[in-house]
């Protein structure tokens, strides 16, 4: 008689993992799901500080199947992860980093959630523990949604529920050749084929913890690797997705995310040699895929920084910079009778610079929170005025008649 399908199937690749990996597989132990609906599949990718032997003792003792594979290093998270998922059996999947852990109820939760809706992936809400983590998409708990109606494309790691058969459907593994954002380009992939997304918001399902040691793999690798997941994120985007309203919205994620940190104020810190060099690995990004569409969802400073990019201004961008590393404000212009709202970063109508005026205009959000600061600095005043009217006739119904008002 042949063992029911697990559930699901918890892949974890580790690799100096030590002391996190402890409670990492704590926390997969204290599990509310029934330890018989799920499986472990742990890949030491070569550990030297005694996470494969840890991992062989917690297989020895796990009240679930716990399968676990020893190989030499391979360099980054995406060999492990798709070793992992090779051998799962389970109905969904769960990548775990071994330095992180699970809330108690995390898996039972998730996979009731993808049965109840027959969505292909879930999101459980995030916690930081010692670092930040994504926090936009939390706001309320979606039964079914999609990428187009949510914020969940700001949060592409791959700890979540995967449904396995779409993955196997599509053949959909791991991009071993980056060494960062693969798993970005995975969950963005996963999202655009899937039949529906769930988000829990209202129970932490995982704990992302920053590691004292500063071994993150997110905080390794020089600026080129950025490119690199910037190219690969925004080519899967060009390819799944029409050009239009959706891609562009889309768009904003790799741009925001992955490309603009490059040009921000540590930008005025690099060598000549590493500007004049981010720049070159920008221009084919920014010819390609950069757009007025793309632009328009961004904050006039954000939006401001890219054309300069893409017009490979370095001049003009170190005036912008210089200014934000001040925590200047921008001045405000009103135009149209109030119905536009300028901001004046560096180089607004300068002649010489030659900038057109669209890359200045506040977005939606910038435009609102401005006209709701100008309405209640006028609504201030004109308490003031009114309070300063109610003291004065106050006085002169108090002074008696032909008597001077006090003073």
């Amino acid at each position: 008689m042949t063992a029911a399908q697990p559930d699901v199937s918890v892949i974890i690749g580790a690799y100096e993992a030590m002391p996190y990996l402890v409670e990492c597989l704590a926390s997969v132990e204290a599990q509310t799901i029934d330890p018989a609906r799920m499986e472990v599949i742990a890949v030491d990718d070569g550990s030297t500080d005694g996470t494969g032997e840890y991992l062989e003792e917690f297989a020895a003792r796990a009240p679930m199947p716990v399968t676990v594979i020893r190989q030499e290093n391979s360099g980054g998270p995406s060999g492990p992860r798709n070793v992992g998922l090779a051998k799962a059996t389970g109905r969904y999947v769960f990548f775990l980093d071994a330095d992180d852990r699970l809330g108690p109820e995390a898996l039972e939760r998730m996979v009731a959630m993808a049965d109840r809706n027959g969505t292909d992936v879930v999101l459980g809400r995030v916690e930081g523990v010692n670092r930040t983590a994504p926090k936009s998409m939390w706001g309320k708990t979606l039964e079914r949604t999609d990428v187009f109606s949510s914020n969940i494309k700001f949060t592409l790691s791959a700890q979540k529920l995967f449904r396995r058969e779409l993955l196997e459907r599509h053949g959909m593994r791991f991009d071993e050749s980056l060494w960062t954002g693969e798993d970005a380009l995975f969950t963005m992939e996963a999202y655009l084929r899937a039949d529906g997304v769930s988000v829990i918001a209202d129970y932490t399902c995982y704990y992302l913890v920053g590691r004292e040691d500063g071994k993150h793999v997110t905080k390794t690798g020089g600026y080129t690797l950025r490119f690199d997941s910037a190219r690969a994120l925004m080519n899967l985007i060009a390819e799944m997705v029409p050009p239009g309203a959706k891609r562009d919205a889309l768009m904003v994620r790799p741009f925001l995310v992955t490309l603009l940190p490059q040009f921000g104020p540590r930008f005025l810190k690099d060598s000549e040699e590493v500007q004049r060099h981010k720049l070159e690995l920008a221009k084919p990004l920014m010819d390609a895929h950069w757009n007025e569409g793309v632009a328009h969802r961004l904050k006039v400073h954000e939006r401001l920084r890219l054309y300069l990019v893409a017009q490979q201004r370095p001049d003009l961008l170190k005036d912008v910079l210089e200014f934000l590393r001040a925590k200047r404000q921008a001045a405000a212009i009103l135009e149209r009778r109030g119905t536009r709202v300028y901001l004046v970063y560096p180089h607004f109508r300068s002649r010489k610079a030659r900038i057109p005026d669209w890359v200045y205009l506040a977005e939606e959000r910038e435009a609102k929170a401005f006209l709701g600061w100008r309405r209640n600095q006028v609504e201030s005043v004109l308490r003031r005025a009114a309070r300063k009217t109610r003291r004065l006739l106050s006085q002169r119904r108090a002074t008696p008649k032909g008597a001077a008002p006090a003073l």
